[in-house]
């Protein structure tokens, strides 16, 4: 058993498939697959059913993957601390961000990223909160930027920067004529939110919780902050938005008006999440500053 041996069986449970495990591999099938059936021989278990159309994995399957995942990140540690002992500010660097955020923070802090970390090789991508979290904690990922308190002791976090909600409503609203508008003041059955799972939508229902006196009548169905807003657009309901999206291209003719949330109390903290033994603090600190440098003035850094 080797930790080649334990990166292939790992791809083939991520993507239960041998042909896309052999591509995210760079591997031959043969080769992928003789590799597998060695590795099982070797621990005298079945790691796998296989059918012509579909590789399933076996209970005693997900335990050892479970386990070979907490290897890999290990030995990953030991590469990145060699590699942050040489220069902390250089290499990849694997980040996450919930969708909310990552829409409208990336397109500027790209930019700045290419000049105050040039060595950094960056690697993104978007998922709920809760799968971020556990992408972390296997070493799928470095670090991940999000609105809630992490939930895991393994787990640490840096401020970035504190971020109010906006109220967006339909052009002929009867509420649109106020520069200001209070959460008591919206209809509960009106409010559009985003489906279950999504923090958005939980730090959304927390905030109108208070208003409204018997609860919100919200919606959930909805799968994107972009189909909600067109939704609003057209006239169906209400929603609150992030102030980082109001950069976002649906501002402008779409039948939208941003109206602020009255008592300033709807609004989420954001921050870098990081598992404890991450070597390469000096980098998240690094690239806390230049995120605090790229927000616009609709937030409040907690740092500059």
């Amino acid at each position: 058993m080797n930790i080649r041996d334990l990166k292939y069986m790992v791809a083939v449970a991520e993507y239960g498939h041998f042909g896309r495990a052999v591509e995210a591999c760079l591997i031959g099938q043969p080769t992928l697959s003789a590799q597998i059936r060695k590795l099982e021989d070797e621990l005298g278990i079945t790691l796998f059913e296989r059918t012509k159309r579909s590789v399933r994995i076996t209970p005693i399957g997900e335990e050892i993957v479970a386990q070979a995942r907490t290897l890999l990140a290990a030995a990953d540690l030991i590469t990145e601390t060699a590699k942050a002992s040489l220069d902390p500010l250089s290499g990849p660097l694997r980040l996450g961000m919930i969708p909310t955020i990552g829409p409208y923070l990336t397109p500027t802090l790209l930019p700045s990223l290419r000049h105050g970390l040039p060595k950094v090789e960056l690697g993104l991508s978007e998922d709920t909160t809760e799968i971020l979290e556990r992408q972390l904690l296997d070493g799928q990922i470095d670090a991940a930027i999000t609105a809630t308190d992490v939930t895991d002791r393994r787990l640490s976090e840096i401020a970035l920067f504190d971020e109010p909600f906006w109220i967006a409503l339909p052009r002929d609203h009867a509420l649109a004529a106020q520069d200001e508008v209070a959460l008591r003041d919206i209809a509960s059955e009106e409010l559009l939110l985003l489906e279950d799972g999504h923090c958005l939508s939980d730090q959304v229902v927390s905030f109108c919780a208070d208003a409204f006196r018997t609860g919100p009548k919200v919606s959930t169905q909805h799968t994107s902050l972009m189909t909600i807003l067109a939704l609003v657009g057209a006239g169906a309901g209400v929603t609150l938005v992030p102030a980082l999206s109001l950069r976002g291209s649906w501002v402008t003719d779409s039948g939208i008006v941003m109206r602020k949330e009255k008592s300033r109390k709807a609004r989420r903290a954001v921050r870098i999440a990081f598992r404890n033994s991450y070597p390469r603090r000096q980098l998240l600190e690094k690239l806390a500053d230049i995120v605090a440098a790229s927000v616009p003035d609709t937030v409040s850094p907690v740092r500059r």
